[in-house]
């Protein structure tokens, strides 16, 4: 249990590093910015690299989300859930805590958003509670339905790590103006922490939104798909 632990810790450091990393670091910086494109790219390889590298020991959730998914779906142990969930949150903790030291380190450094989550004034488009929950549940359900998919029997075996990154990927292009992409509790409370807005009062939706989803996602795998795929 302690090197699967490790390994979602390692995990989930590395996603909030690699992905907030890429967003408060690189996404604007004059002349050579990587954009939302980059971000939504980083996010994607974070897991992709992440899965193959420690995968094999803990399952590579990596989200709070995915594991409570998992744990509906039958894939996942209900008794390793809150650690799980503990790990993955203090793993992304720490993640935002090495990005908040490097990033200060810049002369004209402002923490700002942060690369944090969030709706109405803190959404990049402006856009309404009402609009990050349904982007959010929606956007978390289907994450979830590739990664039981592609984690199937009948999926072709070693993809697995690049279809959940690349749905991934695909999940940031679509949502970055809406809620800057959460679809994963852990981050979001990782980079709320370090914010300097109100990050924090709008984190509920955050952890709700993805939870729902997931289990959204794995009901549907379960009810439509699981007796053909599984």
């Amino acid at each position: 249990m302690s090197k699967k632990l490790a390994a979602e810790f390692f995990g989930t450091f590395w996603l909030v590093f690699g992905g907030c990393g890429t967003a408060v670091l690189a996404a604007g910086f004059p002349q050579l910015g990587v954009g939302f494109v980059g971000v939504a790219l980083a996010f994607g390889l974070t897991v992709v690299t992440m899965a193959y590298a420690v995968g094999g020991i803990s399952g590579g959730h990596f989200n709070p989300a995915i594991s409570f998914g998992l744990a509906i779906a039958g894939r996942f142990s209900w008794a390793e859930l809150i650690p799980y969930w503990v790990v993955q949150v203090v793993g992304g903790t720490v993640g935002a805590g090495v990005l908040y030291v490097i990033a200060s380190g810049a002369p004209d450094f402002v923490a700002g958003k942060f690369a944090s989550n969030g709706y109405g004034a803190l959404s990049p488009g402006h856009y309404s509670l009402l609009a990050a929950l349904v982007a959010e549940t929606t956007l978390t359900a289907a994450f979830l339905l590739v990664v039981l998919g592609s984690t199937s029997k009948t999926a072709p075996a070693g993809f697995a790590p690049l279809a959940i990154g690349l749905a991934l990927t695909l999940i940031h292009l679509i949502s970055i103006p809406v809620t800057n992409t959460s679809v994963n509790p852990a981050r979001s409370t990782a980079a709320a922490l370090f914010a300097q807005t109100d990050a924090l009062g709008q984190l509920w939706l955050f952890w709700v939104a993805p939870l729902a989803g997931a289990a959204l996602g794995a009901l549907i795998w379960k009810s439509l798909i699981e007796t053909k795929a599984a």
